[in-house]
Order: structure tokens, then sequence, then C-alpha cells
């Protein structure tokens, strides 16, 4: 006869096996008699018209009705703000061997790449000069690069003296005018 193939070590095993069962069993069914409440309604929370987490509902009197197709779900547009298309920046760095640079807008401190191709005269370092703008494969690029010419500005010449004292002196005669009568 063959012996069994049960050994003491494989019955002490299961029977270890088994008795963690029991024992998770039996937890399980004390945390469930001694949880607080009756289930759904501690598990609920509400929020008030302030946004607050509470455990109290909502009062009915003052529920807002709110149609469905004012509710935006995503972001709202933002207005387009309309950039001038002529931009003004210094040349941070330009490499002309190789034929391109950045450009650093004057306003918003915002850098620019800049290729070879995108000039219409030749540009150095430290240059203040005039750009558009285009988005390009890796961000934004500057196109139709210049050298930026400040405009002169208009002289205003002063008005003849002789005009200025006439004026005034027909002004103090008016007003004396009116005080005599």
């Amino acid at each position: 006869m063959a012996k069994s193939q049960v050994t003491f070590n494989k019955r002490e095993k299961e029977k270890k096996r088994l008795s963690k069962r029991v024992e998770k069993q039996q937890k399980k069914e004390d945390r469930k008699a001694s949880a607080p409440g009756g289930g759904l309604e501690n598990m609920l929370a509400f929020v008030d018209e302030n946004g607050m987490i509470t455990d109290t509902p909502p009062d009915p009197s003052k529920k807002i009705k709110v149609k469905a197709e004012n509710i935006e779900v995503s972001i709202p547009k933002r207005e387009r703000e309309e950039k001038p298309a002529l931009r003004k920046g210094r040349v941070e760095f330009f490499n002309s061997s190789k034929g391109f640079g950045f450009i650093k807008e004057l306003d918003t401190q915002e850098k620019f790449f800049v290729h070879v191709h995108g000039l219409l005269e030749d540009i150095t370092e430290n240059n203040i000069v005039s750009f558009e703008i285009e988005r390009g494969i890796r961000g934004m690029n500057a196109f139709n690069v210049k050298k930026w010419v400040d405009l002169p500005k208009p002289v205003v010449a002063p008005a003849p003296v002789s005009e200025v004292i006439s004026a005034s002196e027909s002004e103090m005669d008016s007003s004396v005018d009116t005080q005599i009568v």
C-alpha cells in the first residue's frame, strides 16, 4: 500500500490558512456591526451657496433655476487682442555663418527665432529691428526683419511773439470793457 501524500507539515499549513480566513471574516463582520450610521444618508455631502461642502441639505427656497444653454463646460473664449503687425525688438544673438538667431521683443520681452531667409536687411547683434511673427514648426518665428528706422519727430515752431502779445492785449481790453458796463 502506498503512503498518503498529506504530510503533517501540509496539514498544519492548511489549518493556518483556514484559521486566517475565519479571522478575516470575523473582523469584517465586527466592522459592519460597529460601523456608525445608516448607510447612504451618512455618506452624502452637499454644497452650499458659497461652494462649501456641508452635511446638511440646501434650503429649497434658495434654489435658482439655470438654463442648460447658459452653462459653459469649456474654457471661455478669449477675445483676440489685436497686436500690431509690426513689432520692435533687439537682436539678442545672430550667427551669420549658420544663418539664424534670436530677437527679443522690447514690449513683452519674448524671444523669437529668426532665420536668414526671414531677413530683408543684414543684421548684427544688438541691432534694434522691426519684424513680424508667424507660427513655425517649433514655435513663433520672426520674418520680414529689417533695421528699425526712427521717424524724425515733427518740429513745432513757436508762435511769433508779436501775435502772442496782441492776443493777450485784446483779451485784456475785452475784460476791461465788460467791467465798465
